[in-house]
């Protein structure tokens, strides 16, 4: 859940960054605990990475599937 003290990503670097694994988008979104995280948009093999204190972690290691 976004709130006023989660800091979120400029849309110039959203529209930049890649999935590390697939080359998908990535998109913001949302974890299963509310914390920030950004979604590949690959429909074969979606993963979720985390964002912490408003970096984003593109570590094929620290992403979850989708």
């Amino acid at each position: 859940m976004s709130d006023e003290t989660t800091p979120r990503l400029d849309d110039w670097v959203t529209e930049i960054l890649r999935c590390p694994a697939t080359g998908a988008r990535l998109v913001e979104g949302t974890g299963p605990g509310g914390e920030p995280e950004l979604h590949s948009t690959d429909t074969e093999r979606p993963l979720a990475y985390p964002v912490k204190d408003g970096i984003p972690v593109l570590l094929e290691s620290d992403a979850r599937a989708l």
